[in-house]
């Protein structure tokens, strides 16, 4: 078995970010987290088996990559091990696509060789997952981890991608070439500090999920402008709109919305479509509870783009930071959903 160790000394998030970032460990408890992640000789977990294991940890006031690899089939065992022993005083893993591939992978490995799970009651934080909603907004038409790699603009990869690693492996565990393994340890470092810088893009979330503060909010040229502060900055400044509906500019830790006034109103948008009818006659939309009195002529069921009714833009409102915390609170998801069909 090879085992490597050495400090991350740049291109890391530092201690805190990754513990604000997360909210997956209580304030109260200690915040002791890993990312991690795999090589496998292929994607089925039955009928392939583990070979490498990298993770990096915070210890000693910086971070450490570890990386365990297994130099043929027998020693699978013996990698496993020693990732699960590493495990023992985590609080939370951070992986990419981790919840529908590395977990259910290791654990599967774990029957086989009859180790019980190490993962029970430890939180994970799948970053494909946390990030997915967020594509329309960055403008990806994809989201693997390359590909959000290029949109925080990180140099290009030097070694080979996961397929290929895996034929370079079967070459070493035969020829036991060094410079094959440098190749292969290579691509997972790549891939656990490419891990690290994504983790950062989890500020874009705050978005669908809050955590911003409303600054001022003015009227200008038929529209509503609402500047934001943000409670983490951004890695790369991003814009989306939907026609008539809002548009978004946001860099650093600040961001602008503008939403287009109706005769002084704005719509005050609701995530629970499925409980409201739309009433194209009235443009608004009223509670199940409520409409299923009325002529269903009149009514169809409402979906996330028509559900919301209207309310006056007025003083009162431009003034009252709470007001517009609710609206935000409500709206601003819903808006984002809109992006979908741009």
């Amino acid at each position: 078995m090879i085992v490597k160790k050495m400090p991350i000394l740049q291109g890391f998030p530092d201690f805190d970010t990754v513990k604000n970032l997360s909210k997956i460990t209580p304030e109260t408890s200690d915040f002791n987290p890993v990312f991690y992640d795999i090589e496998t000789t292929g994607l089925s977990r039955y009928s392939t088996f583990l070979y490498l294991i990298g993770a990096a940890a915070y210890e000693n006031q910086s971070w450490h990559l570890y990386q365990w690899m297994a130099e043929n089939y027998e020693e699978e065992d013996q990698i496993l091990c020693e990732f699960f022993d590493f495990l023992k005083n985590k609080t939370c893993t951070i992986q990419f696509n981790g919840s529908r591939f590395d977990q259910p992978y290791l654990e599967e490995r774990c029957r086989v060789r009859g180790y019980s799970s190490p993962f029970h009651g430890l939180p994970a934080l799948d970053l494909y997952q946390e990030l997915k909603p967020c594509r329309p907004l960055l403008k990806l038409s994809r989201m693997k981890q390359p590909d959000l790699e290029a949109f925080l603009g990180l140099k290009k990869r030097i070694h080979c991608d996961g397929g290929k690693c895996i034929r370079l492996y079967k070459t070493y565990s035969k020829t036991k070439e060094m410079d094959l393994a440098e190749t292969i340890l290579g691509h997972n470092r790549e891939d656990l500090m490419g891990l690290g810088s994504v983790f950062t893009m989890l500020s874009y979330k705050t978005f669908y999920n809050g955590g911003y503060f409303p600054e001022k909010a003015v009227v200008q040229d038929g529209s509503l402008i609402l500047t934001l502060s943000l409670p983490f900055p951004l890695p790369v400044p991003v814009s989306a709109g939907k026609s008539g509906a809002f548009y978004l500019t946001a860099a650093e830790k600040e961001a602008r919305l503008l939403i287009p006034l109706k005769q002084g109103r704005l719509r005050q948008y609701y995530k629970n479509f499925k409980d409201y009818y739309y009433l194209p006659g009235e443009d608004t939309a009223v509670p199940k509870a409520l409409g299923q009195y009325m002529d269903r002529s009149l009514r169809v069921p409402a979906d996330a783009r028509n559900c919301y009714t209207w309310f006056s833009c007025s003083e009162e409102f431009l003034e009252d930071k709470g007001k517009q915390m609710q609206y935000l609170c409500h709206s601003l998801p819903c808006l984002l959903g809109l992006l979908e069909d741009a």
